[in-house]
């Protein structure tokens, strides 16, 4: 039997002067942006699942930037496509955690201690995120001082309105009583639980027929928070799993602090109303 050649049914195999796969990609530049610091056969595995974690991050950023401009002229079905994008990206960055998991305490040790004070906790991609989710803690801006193109990053994000902050404007575009107060907050401050946003999420819930653009718009949010909330346990089961209890690299409690983490709600009134109908 011959040799399968391709190219007899035309695919190109020629590419001197002509744009590649690996050219499109920019491969080289990418392949060759792991550089292990110890000879610890799992530092690669450690680099490469946080490099890929970073290049999710960077697209969801994208996706919510996008779905926040999209609310606020109204035009929900794009918004609940890149809202919906966003999710599987989460349930993406929650599969990476088994391969690291692979990695054991012994195997980690070999080169913990070529990371310095380098921790996650330092990742301004998942700063953004959670700013954008509404997550707005500005003393989380202080890891990032001595960078001021991306401390401005961050300012710029505590600056415009939440994701939430522009469902809940969607909301009252829609004629639902949101308080006023809270369409016209300093969207730079935390996010308050407020009772009145609950009855208004309780409206549409019990009602979705009559406002099923929100109804769908809730979930799409909630479908988010899930996800991001299942991250945050793989994260802590996985530190846990590999280091214990010990500080992290960064200077943090480690597992408690992030535990912690674990208790913050970015849309509690979506919680909420589960319980109030």
């Amino acid at each position: 039997m011959p040799t399968y050649d391709p190219a007899s049914e035309g695919a190109q195999m020629s590419f001197d002067g002509r744009i590649s796969y690996g050219d499109y990609l920019k491969l080289d530049t990418i392949l060759n942006a792991q550089t292990p610091l110890s000879d610890a056969q799992d530092e690669m595995l450690f680099i490469i699942q946080h490099q890929t974690a970073e290049l999710w991050m960077k697209l969801a950023l994208g996706e919510l930037s996008a779905a926040r401009e999209a609310m606020a002229r109204d035009a929900l079905q794009p918004a609940f496509k890149m809202l919906a994008r966003v999710a599987r990206i989460m349930e993406q960055l929650n599969s990476a955690w088994d391969v690291l998991r692979t990695m054991t305490p012994s195997d980690y040790t070999r080169f913990r201690a070529a990371l310095g004070q380098s921790s996650g906790f330092q990742s301004w991609q998942y700063r953004l995120i959670e700013y954008a989710a509404g997550n707005r803690n500005a003393a989380m801006l202080r890891p990032h001082e001595h960078r001021p193109d991306i401390l401005a990053k961050l300012e710029a994000e505590l600056a415009r309105p939440s994701l939430y902050d522009e469902a809940l404007r969607v909301a009252a575009r829609a004629g639902l009583a949101v308080p006023q107060p809270v369409l016209d907050r300093d969207f730079s401050r935390p996010w308050v639980e407020d009772a009145a946003v609950t009855r208004v999420w309780a409206e549409v819930y019990r009602a979705p027929e009559d406002h099923w653009a929100l109804y769908e718009l809730a979930e799409k949010l909630m479908d988010f928070e899930d996800y991001f909330r299942r991250w945050r346990f793989n994260h802590v089961t996985t530190v846990e799993r590999v280091i214990g209890m010990k500080r992290g690299t960064g200077g943090t409690g480690g597992v408690p602090y992030l535990r912690r983490m674990l208790e913050v709600e970015l849309f509690p009134e979506l919680w909420r109303v589960r319980t109030a109908l």
